[in-house]
């Protein structure tokens, strides 16, 4: 079910989704809660343990997760990850004005979208840095705020938002306010809902039709005897298509569209197929998540490992090096637009809507 329902025009939803079964101890050797590990996130991706030296990962969320903290630990601890803590200087939780003492009222959905987020930072790299900066509601204003307040913060390399709201024309005015921040990655989540189609459909939500951001799709991701070791999909409610005011950069070259195109990449995004998580505030323990919220802090924290984000302009390091991405070619999206983004099933050889370019493969497409 979705950490977060319908919110007024003007507002933003977490996209985090969460399966109603609780995670139980696996019968495996090793143990550990069901839901895709962090071993299994870098093995899919091709990813190292380590290599952050230093670096930061901001998650911009609404609202206050009062047991962050303690849940990171858990589930840091729960998988073997080196301690992240605001004693030992790697994890921060401030609020939009940056004050680590004062912070918005508790909201128990946008809880479940922050230990998400959170552990999937530690999952794909368990020694980044993180800051977590609780916007004091889940309006742009604040939301932009606390994006400005993590792009200037010590050490932040990218920034991560699994949020969303339906585009509308304000967003090229909150393009210039809020998410202008050269150097540094910002990622968003593509939404789960969908691609628009003449019929209606999801549709593009903003930021990730920002062509200021990296807007991620999210996958279906299984083990399999391949020699990835991985079968990866296009999960059906990743949100894709074009966006209706924002024009299309120059680095995105031909994706069907004749402005912004969503997605730009994606990462496991199927809730079936979902990674573990840790809540203590909502879910009261372990579950299994997904939604392309899981998707976003994936990719967000691979920016991070790559350390190569001085030039960066959105997603153009990825258009730049196609050949080091997994093509997600199977699977579909929804409605019509999934024909003209890719095949009419959705997911195509090359880009498509729902999946961009592809999966990770390593570091080097960012």
């Amino acid at each position: 079910s979705p950490a977060c329902g319908q919110v007024p025009a003007g507002t933003a939803r977490c996209l985090g989704l969460f399966l109603h079964t609780p995670a139980r101890r696996a019968a495996a050797p090793g143990g550990g809660p069901t839901g895709l590990a962090p071993a299994d996130l870098r093995s899919a991706y091709n990813l190292p343990a380590s290599g952050a030296g230093g670096r930061a990962v901001a998650v911009v969320d609404a609202f206050d997760d009062p047991n962050a903290e303690a849940d990171l630990a858990v589930y840091r601890a729960t998988f073997g990850l080196p301690a992240c803590t605001s004693i030992n200087g790697c994890f921060r939780k401030v609020d939009q004005r940056g004050s680590f003492v004062h912070f918005p009222a508790p909201d128990a959905g946008w809880a479940q979208e922050i230990t998400l987020d959170l552990e999937m930072v530690s999952a794909t790299c368990p020694d980044c840095h993180i800051l977590l900066v609780e916007a004091d509601s889940a309006d742009m204003p604040a939301l932009g705020a606390a994006e400005n307040l993590a792009a200037v913060s010590p050490g932040v390399v990218a920034i991560s938002n699994s949020f969303g709201s339906p585009e509308s024309s304000d967003e090229i005015g909150w393009d210039t306010k809020y998410f202008t921040h050269p150097g540094i990655a910002l990622v968003a989540a593509s939404g789960d809902a969908g691609g628009a189609s003449l019929l209606g459909g999801g549709g593009p939500i903003y930021p990730a039709a920002s062509p200021l951001v990296t807007a991620v799709g999210g996958t279906s991701l299984t083990r399999s005897s391949t020699p990835r070791g991985w079968t990866e999909s296009a999960w059906s409610s990743s949100g894709y298509g074009c966006s209706a005011f924002e024009p299309k950069p120059a680095w995105q070259g031909a994706t069907g569209c004749s402005g912004r195109s969503i997605a730009d990449v994606s990462a496991v995004g199927d809730p079936q197929t979902g990674v573990a998580v840790y809540n203590s505030y909502q879910s009261k323990g372990w579950v299994v998540a997904g939604g392309t919220s899981a998707a976003a802090p994936i990719i967000a924290s691979i920016y991070a490992l790559a350390a190569n984000t001085a030039g960066l302009v959105g997603a153009s390091n990825a258009y730049a090096n196609v050949k080091a991405l997994n093509d997600v070619a199977h699977g579909s999206g929804s409605g019509l637009l999934g024909g003209i983004l890719g095949s009419s099933g959705g997911a195509a050889a090359g880009y498509d809507g729902p999946t961009g370019l592809g999966s990770p493969a390593g570091t080097r497409a960012f």
